[in-house]
């Protein structure tokens, strides 16, 4: 999976929020960026389409509440949920 940066994903969230072709904006790139996050923090997935995609060698938390992100990356993640919600993306 390709993965972009945050700030290219950051900037696009950005550029795209305040029109109405907002919503297209792949669901699934504001899902992979998001799990990314969850996935370089140590994770451990438990859906099989994440697993497939990130898997779960060298995760340390099994709930997502313990996982170490810092205010940045929550900050992140924040967004990227308003958006997956704005866009209508399942989650």
């Amino acid at each position: 999976m390709r993965r972009l940066a945050l700030s290219a994903l950051l900037s696009a969230l950005l550029a795209c929020a305040a029109t109405p072709a907002a919503a297209a904006f792949p669901c699934d790139e504001l899902w992979g960026e998001r799990n990314a996050i969850y996935k370089d923090a140590g994770y451990c997935f438990r859906t099989d389409r994440a697993i497939r995609a990130f898997g779960n060698a060298g995760c340390k938390y099994d709930d997502i509440a313990d996982v170490p992100l810092s205010a940045r990356q929550r900050a992140t993640v924040a967004d990227i949920v308003r958006q997956e919600r704005e866009n209508g993306c399942a989650r």
